[in-house]
C-alpha cells in the first residue's frame, strides 16, 4: 500500500482556516502522510509534564506544539500572502510543479 499524498510539505507557510487557533499562521516544521496531520510552528500549543531526565534535570511543564489535521490548514498563496489552494502542473521540460491556484505562482 503506497503512503498518501498531502497538500501540505514541510517549510511551506500556511494558515490555519478552523478550530482553536483559526487565523494563525505558521511554518510547518513536520508532516506526517499516514495520519493527514501536519505540525505547524506556535499552532496547537499543548503543555506536557515532563519527569526529569539528562536533557531536562528540573523536569516540569512544558508547552509544545501538537500535530494539526491538514484540512485545517491552507497554503499562504507567495505573490499575495493569501490562503490558497494548490495544484500540480508538468512544465515543459517535463518537471512536475505544485502552484498556488490564485495567483499561479509556483511554490517550492
Amino acid at each position: 500500500m503506497s503512503q498518501p499524498k498531502l497538500p501540505i510539505k514541510k517549510g511551506d507557510k500556511v494558515q490555519v482556516i478552523s478550530g482553536r487557533d483559526k487565523g494563525k499562521q505558521g511554518q510547518v516544521l513536520a508532516s506526517f502522510p499516514t495520519e493527514n496531520r501536519v505540525l505547524v510552528e506556535n499552532v496547537n500549543l499543548v503543555k506536557k509534564h515532563m519527569k526529569p531526565d539528562a536533557a531536562n534535570p528540573q523536569g516540569g511543564v512544558i508547552e509544545k506544539e501538537a500535530p494539526i489535521h491538514v484540512s485545517n490548514v491552507m497554503v499562504l498563496d507567495p505573490k499575495t500572502g493569501f490562503p490558497t489552494r494548490t495544484g500540480k502542473k508538468i512544465l515543459a521540460d517535463g518537471s512536475k510543479v505544485r502552484y498556488a491556484k490564485k495567483s499561479g505562482e509556483h511554490l517550492s
